[in-house]
């Protein structure tokens, strides 16, 4: 079995919902969504970033819902922007959640590229605790504090603004420049990253943005969970010309599993097979080269294909990989070894 490091998850907020079971529903599952402890065994993830997110307002919800269901072309308008104090008591909530696990003894946060190794050698789960999109995130002094709670990832949007930036809309098919770039404070926000350490998400920043930060950051070029959009033209995935400038950085990109960011026609019908995700990574390594591509699933947060159904079939997809000819070298650098390069490069160490 080769390991599995993950570069996006959404269980966090499955944790939240569980209210009183959710020790259970992380120990021992509860046979729905995509993740829990035995899947993640059985399957072979060692590890990835568990993502802290603040949904919309319900009826935003049910009409983003309902708009994604349709069929291509679609351009759905972006979410309002969400108050820092709506968002925090989310991110505590799911903060906390994930401290929880931690205190289960078979999980670790942690906060170098050493400590995962570590930590996936002792036989725990290696947790990155990352926030998509910095509603959070009041300022910079906030910044400070939820760096010292264990945060080394952050995605400065989501699919709506925020005091950072700006986000792409769903949208098929469309280009992902969309919008303005950076606000001041957000420009502030990655230099203080670097700073810190802390590593910057490109997945779900439009374009100018991507921009900005290619020309302020010192670090790799990172998106979390996105796709080529050379291959399925989304909003949401990366053109050819954003990759070259992040295989410039020696940065990466972890491939979403999501079927319509995957499908080259949008549609979010059942996928089964491989052949489409393995267009991607043939597409994504011809750009960023064999140590710039790895996984990022979206598990729990998205429609997943029919053979990668959840974390307990993630072999599937190494199995395939090797099938499709990269070799064990290549399929254990997408897998995994490829995410702990670069934050070693991002961290430090």
């Amino acid at each position: 079995m080769i390991p599995v490091f993950d570069g996006h998850n959404d269980f966090l907020q499955r944790m939240v919902a569980a209210g009183p079971q959710r020790d259970q529903l992380w120990l021992q599952g509860d046979g729905t969504g995509h993740l829990d402890l035995p899947r993640m065994r059985a399957g072979g993830f060692v590890g990835g970033f568990f993502a802290i997110w603040t949904p919309s307002p319900e009826t935003e919800e049910d009409s983003l819902a309902a708009m994604l269901k349709a069929n291509p072309p679609f351009a759905l308008p972006l979410p309002d922007e969400v108050s820092n104090a709506d968002s925090l008591p989310h991110a505590i909530a799911q903060a906390g959640a994930l401290m929880a696990m931690e205190r289960s003894g078979t999980l670790t946060i942690c906060k170098s590229a050493a400590q995962i190794r570590e930590t996936i050698a002792a036989g725990r789960i290696a947790a990155i605790l990352h926030i998509e999109g910095a509603e959070p995130i009041a300022d910079l002094d906030a910044l400070h504090v939820w760096h010292a709670m264990g945060l080394r990832s952050l995605g400065p949007v989501w699919s709506r603004p925020t005091a950072y930036g700006h986000g792409v809309p769903f949208a098929f098919p469309s280009s992902p420049d969309t919008g303005p770039g950076l606000t001041p404070l957000g420009k502030q926000l990655v230099t203080e990253c670097n700073r810190l350490g802390i590593l910057l998400d490109l997945s779900h920043l439009n374009e100018k943005g991507f921009d900005d930060v290619a020309a302020l950051s010192d670090a790799p070029l990172v998106a979390s969970h996105s796709c080529a959009h050379a291959v399925a033209p989304s909003s949401r995935n990366l053109t050819d010309r954003q990759l070259r400038v992040m295989a410039e950085s020696g940065g990466l990109v972890g491939l979403n599993y999501a079927v319509g960011f995957l499908h080259p026609d949008g549609r979010r019908d059942p996928m089964h097979g491989f052949e489409i995700m393995l267009r991607h990574l043939d597409h994504l390594i011809t750009l960023l080269g064999e140590d710039g591509v790895a996984l990022g699933s979206d598990f729990d947060g998205a429609q997943m294909p029919e053979d990668l159904a959840d974390a307990s079939m993630l072999q599937n997809l190494v199995q395939a990989m090797l099938a499709h000819g990269y070799g064990r070298e290549l399929t254990e650098k997408i897998a995994w070894r490829n995410w702990i390069g670069v934050l070693e490069k991002t961290w430090g160490g």
